[in-house]
């Protein structure tokens, strides 16, 4: 689903990513740990097509998007879904349209939209808040519109940018467990997290990088990675969404 070959990136003198490689099969749950600075935003926006490599190859859904023209890229980043750690929620708009703004900008119909908005809405558990309005919910419902609303247009590749951390250890683990229902049916997620109690809780494929290159790649916990000091200060940049 993801494939990283030798991808090379720089910012002048800085290294973002240095020949990393790794393969993301369809379906896989992975966790992408690293310390601040690491180059975890980089790996995400070459995802996206936000930055090229400088050298290497990377196949996204069975593309090579290093071939990639600009008039392409917005039919890429359809078939990726991103959950955020702020919510990024349109305040002016209720539960149920900012879920159907994601399918509006793609133009998809008015039926459609109001046969799949109720349907995702139910899935991650806020069907009875589709008329309220972002400042009338708690942090973690709000993080479940912000996952309807990635999924909405059912996404083959879903990334969340530290999903969970503005929330309470409860919620957290239960954002955590929608996110494994989605994955179980069929979506690959690419999960960014400093949270290492949800690593080691989920137990899923685990890869870490550190200062640009990819030092750990395996199922299991953050291992070795505890004495870094991870923070917030590297956040993926501002998406449009």
């Amino acid at each position: 689903m993801i494939i990283f070959d030798n991808v090379s990136k720089k910012y002048g003198g800085n290294i973002g990513l240095t020949r990393a490689s790794v393969h993301i099969k369809k379906g896989d749950f992975v966790f992408l740990v690293g310390p601040s600075g690491a180059g975890k935003t980089t790996f995400i926006r070459l995802i996206l097509k936000e930055i090229d490599a400088d050298s290497g190859s990377i196949t996204v859904a069975g593309k090579d998007i290093t071939r990639l023209s600009r008039r392409e890229i917005p039919e890429l980043r359809q078939k990726i879904g991103m959950v955020f750690q702020d919510f990024r929620l349109l305040d002016k708009k209720t539960v149920f349209e900012n879920v159907a703004f994601a399918m509006e900008v793609v133009h998809k119909s008015r039926k459609q939209i109001k046969q799949r908005v109720p349907h995702v809405l139910e899935l991650v558990g806020i069907a009875d808040k589709a008329d309220r309005y972002p400042h009338e919910l708690s942090a973690g419902e709000q993080q479940r519109v912000g996952i309807a609303r990635a999924i909405v247009n059912q996404p083959r590749v879903l990334i969340a940018d530290e999903p969970t951390g503005n929330l309470d250890p409860k919620t957290a683990m239960e954002i955590m467990n929608i996110l494994e229902k989605i994955n179980v049916r069929g979506t690959t997620i690419l999960m960014v997290t400093h949270a290492k109690d949800i690593v080691d809780r989920m137990n899923k494929r685990v890869v870490t990088i550190e200062g640009g290159r990819i030092v750990r790649d395996e199922q299991g916990s953050y291992g070795f990675m505890d004495d870094f000091d991870y923070d917030s200060d590297e956040e993926v940049d501002r998406y449009v969404f």
